[in-house]
């Protein structure tokens, strides 16, 4: 590995102890984190501006959602089908069920830069099967499956910022695939992106920054890891917990000073140079929990990057 810029270690932002945090998302218009438990059936909000957390608890477990056009409305990818989210209300809007004749659960997922909803599945039998799939929501909320292979945990699904680019994964793999991603939503091109070198560790959940570098969570690695666009790695964030699942870019958290901009980008709230960092409890023993006590909390690094604003779903509710 090679780097410019040291990556720092991460450090605990909040200790709220999620069985299976994930999601992470900043929503540039609100300037507040997001995130979900998905074993617990929460959804998160984290407001910098004060310090102050809180949660919803949803109908079944979360495990992704997506920002929408509308402000007073998310998009959930709930455990058995997608549903709309009135943040004012608090009710959700059944949108299609998902795998129905599968033993399956809704997994990772990200709108592309078009803001269509891409998302994956993940088997829930044991021993696991690559039964699962890829999916696309529409803006007019239509369903459709990706031609991408199925999965057994569907996870790293993200964009490039030119949104030519999909990024995805089969956690169990090790390997973070990529293909060709057409404004029209046709894909072409599936070919392995990078392949995980360090002996523990499986790809979790992902995000691009501004020059076009993936930031991976590593299961089980107690890491994120920056790929070029080539797919090498340039940089890591040791982060103090066994089992980080997901990241995001977003503005500085409430007592830690903004880093300076890079050379050519504005200051400001849009400057997203805060990496956001869930993780999760689940199966950590007694043992294990005494040594990672803040497994399941919230870390923050400044690795030197820019992230770049989530895209959001363009669809509406009925």
């Amino acid at each position: 590995m090679s780097s410019s810029v040291p990556a720092p270690r991460a450090t605990l932002l909040l200790d709220t102890k999620c069985t299976l945090g994930e999601g992470a998302t900043w929503c540039e218009k609100t300037g507040r984190f997001y995130w979900t438990d998905i074993e617990g059936a929460q959804l998160w909000r984290y407001d910098p501006s004060d310090g102050r957390s809180t949660f919803w608890r949803m109908p079944e477990r979360i495990a992704t959602f997506a920002l929408c056009a509308d402000p007073n409305y998310l998009l959930l990818g709930l455990a058995t089908h997608l549903a709309f989210f009135d943040l004012a209300t608090g009710e959700t809007q059944r949108i299609v069920d998902v795998e129905p004749d599968l033993n399956t659960r809704v997994n990772d997922g990200r709108c592309d830069r078009q803001g269509r909803f891409v998302f994956g599945t993940k088997d829930e039998g044991s021993p696991l099967q690559a039964v699962g799939g890829f999916y696309r929501l529409n803006h007019d909320l239509s369903l459709e499956r990706l031609l991408l292979p199925a999965p057994a945990i569907s996870n790293s699904i993200a964009f490039s910022p030119d949104g030519a680019t999909m990024y995805y994964c089969d956690s169990p793999t090790r390997e973070i695939r990529v293909c060709d991603y057409r404004a029209n939503g046709s894909i072409a091109n599936d070919r392995v992106f990078t392949t995980l070198t360090d002996a523990t560790g499986e790809p979790d959940g992902s995000t691009v920054d501004c020059d076009g570098g993936l930031w991976n969570a590593q299961w089980g690695g107690g890491r994120v890891v920056r790929y070029g666009p080539d797919g090498v790695e340039t940089a890591r964030v040791d982060v103090p917990t066994a089992q980080p699942s997901c990241v995001a870019f977003g503005g500085p958290a409430r007592g830690i000073p903004a880093e300076p901009p890079p050379r050519g980008l504005p200051a400001g709230r849009a400057q997203l140079d805060t990496l956001y960092i869930t993780s999760a409890r689940i199966d950590l023993d007694a043992a294990a929990l005494a040594s990672d006590s803040h497994a399941g909390g919230v870390f923050i690094a400044t690795p030197g990057r820019q992230g770049l604003p989530e895209p959001v779903f363009q669809g509406s509710p009925a």
